[in-house]
């Protein structure tokens, strides 16, 4: 095995990257040799492709995943002075959707083994204003969706699932994205599967359906002319390019997720090893874990900036996974969050580090990014 000083002497590990393959670059190389590179046919062939696969009648193909999770609230009717339940530890852009309509997001803190919203707190936080729960499928690891749909029944509440970080992902045997009214996935580079940038909302609400190519598309209605606009839209398209990239992705959507989770069970089989540092743990009714990143947690006496710095040195690459929403300067100014309103959330997020973390991660690379957090930990415990 090399040493560190070998290793990284070699490269620096990036710390994510997309899988690309000639078929990718065919099907883009196709698009190129059409006339249509936006509203063509690959965008629909990538909406059936992804519909099927999630288990739902229909999907519409968005800019990204902040839009269609804005689409989505706006279907569920929110509204000013509409509540929407969510989690503080995610990616902003969760809350940020509610916002967009003029709703209010409800946090409620996190389950700290899934690291998920708490289920058992959601109930609590329902009021005559709330419309809707906004689950975050965190890290790619399912909520507990059977409990969370039954409170939405109970209650009539619409259910949009965030499932941007969870393509894949199963819950008791079934996908996520297929429980709730709608749900959304997200294609960056660093996700499960990439279209470079773009999403997918997925519903087996036909009127949804309907909403979501019409907002997407400036407001325009499927029968009417170009320049003939029914309602407020927005430019929420994908274009055939990206589309393309999707459909050979989902060819390959099984092989991706395998890779992944190899890479993970490095990481986990090393990591479990070394003290001072906590793997992510996955609820017995995960039946796939559709792996987003690699994050573990410090124990609390280390210093997680020196751990980065040192890493850095190392040629490792790391970051800090979720910073709380309600910590954000701009949630602070607007709703007067402060520390210790969310404690199990702000506790999780001084303590987590997400290691690189991709498909085409080698094992001796995960070895040696290993090897170099021992030496930090090491280091800072001595």
């Amino acid at each position: 095995m090399p040493t560190i000083a070998a290793m990284k002497e070699l490269r620096r590990i990036p710390l994510s990257g997309p899988d690309i393959t000639d078929l990718e670059i065919a099907l883009v190389n196709r698009v190129l040799r059409t006339p249509y590179l936006s509203m063509g046919p690959m965008i629909e062939e990538f909406e059936r492709a992804a519909a099927s696969f999630i288990g739902k009648k229909y999907a519409a193909a968005v800019s990204n995943g902040t839009s269609g999770l804005h689409l989505c609230v706006e279907a569920a009717g929110v509204g000013p002075g509409d509540e929407v339940i969510t989690t503080p530890f995610s990616f902003v852009a969760s809350a940020n959707c509610i916002l967009y309509e003029g709703g209010t997001p409800v946090f409620v803190d996190i389950d700290p083994e899934t690291l998920n919203i708490d289920v058992d707190r959601i109930e609590e936080k329902v009021t005559s204003r709330t419309k809707a729960i906004l689950p975050v499928h965190i890290f790619g690891q399912p909520c507990q969706m059977d409990r969370l749909m039954a409170i939405a029944q109970r209650r009539r509440l619409r259910v949009i699932e965030d499932a941007c970080e969870a393509m894949g992902a199963e819950f008791e045997g079934r996908r996520v994205g297929s429980f709730g009214d709608g749900a959304v996935f997200a294609f960056y580079p660093n996700k499960q599967m990439t279209t470079a940038e773009g999403g997918i909302i997925v519903t087996d609400d036909v009127e949804w359906f309907k909403l979501f190519r019409s907002l997407r598309n400036q407001g325009r209605d499927e029968n009417g002319t170009w320049l003939h606009h029914t309602r407020l839209g927005y430019n929420y398209r994908l274009d055939e390019i990206s589309s393309a990239l999707g459909v050979a992705q989902l060819q390959r959507i099984d092989e991706l997720l395998n890779k992944r989770e190899a890479v993970a069970g490095w990481y986990t089989d090393r990591l479990e090893q070394i003290e001072g540092v906590e793997t992510l743990r996955i609820d017995s009714k995960v039946s796939r874990m559709s792996w987003f990143v690699y994050v573990v947690m410090l124990s609390p006496e280390l210093d997680r900036n020196r751990v980065m710095g040192e890493l850095e040195e190392c040629g490792v690459p790391s970051r800090p996974y979720f910073t709380p929403i309600h910590l954000q300067p701009f949630y602070i100014d607007r709703f007067g969050f402060k520390p210790g309103d969310f404690p199990i959330t702000e506790a999780v997020a001084r303590r987590t580090l997400a290691l690189p973390f991709y498909g085409g991660l080698k094992e001796e690379e995960v070895e040696f990014v290993c090897r170099s957090l021992r030496a930090v930990i090491g280091r800072q415990c001595g």
